[in-house]
């Protein structure tokens, strides 16, 4: 016998589960390209000591970081769209994580001059195949993912049969004029109050 919000709670689950890997992945990744990812000694002449140019992965490959904090921003995104608007936005996810991890590759494989820091660039691989893993399940399985709550979308308005055009919610200020309910807020008195 199978529960009935069991499926919305796998639903919830499998959200969370791929908005949490695009978010962890792209934090990781732009985190990681700010790090030292090679270091130049340039010498000088004696008892001068060697200059230090450290060069961060952003120094090295400047689209690395935009296209982490895209994705960072896309990760959220996720929570906002709902479908095949957000399937698309899974793939461009995948797309993105790619290209971060093919970034941190050349970092990882790169004959960089001086002394080179290779977890940094390894660490930025993962982050970006933690949001390609994180984009392509939502473009395999999040159109059927729940979306925001009903109390963040517009209400849907009603026609009724003697008045064909869209009828105010009851309330009230059913019926009242917009000048009478100034005049209220002047008085001092609620106009929402019953």
């Amino acid at each position: 016998m199978t529960h009935q919000g069991r499926p919305a709670a796998t639903g919830r689950r499998e959200l969370t589960y791929a908005v949490l890997l695009c978010l962890a992945g792209a934090g990781l990744a732009l985190w990681m390209a700010t790090r030292g990812w090679s270091v130049e000694l340039t010498a000088r002449p004696a008892p001068l000591p060697p200059v230090r140019e450290a060069r961060s992965g952003a120094a090295l490959l400047p689209w690395l970081p935009a296209l982490a904090v895209v994705a960072l921003a896309g990760g959220g995104a996720v929570l906002a769209t709902r479908g095949r608007v957000r399937r698309l936005l899974g793939v461009l996810l995948g797309a993105l994580g790619l290209a971060v991890s093919a970034g941190a590759g050349y970092g990882l494989v790169a004959d960089l001059d001086g002394v080179v820091s290779r977890q940094w660039p390894a660490l930025c691989l993962v982050g970006g195949l933690l949001v390609a893993v994180g984009g392509g399940w939502t473009a395999v399985r999040g159109g059927g993912w729940p979306a925001m709550g009903a109390r963040y979308e517009r209400p849907k308005r009603t026609v009724t049969e003697s008045n064909p055009t869209t009828a105010a919610t009851p309330g009230p200020m059913a019926g009242r004029r917009t000048t009478e309910a100034w005049d209220a807020l002047d008085r001092g008195e609620d106009p929402t109050a019953g």
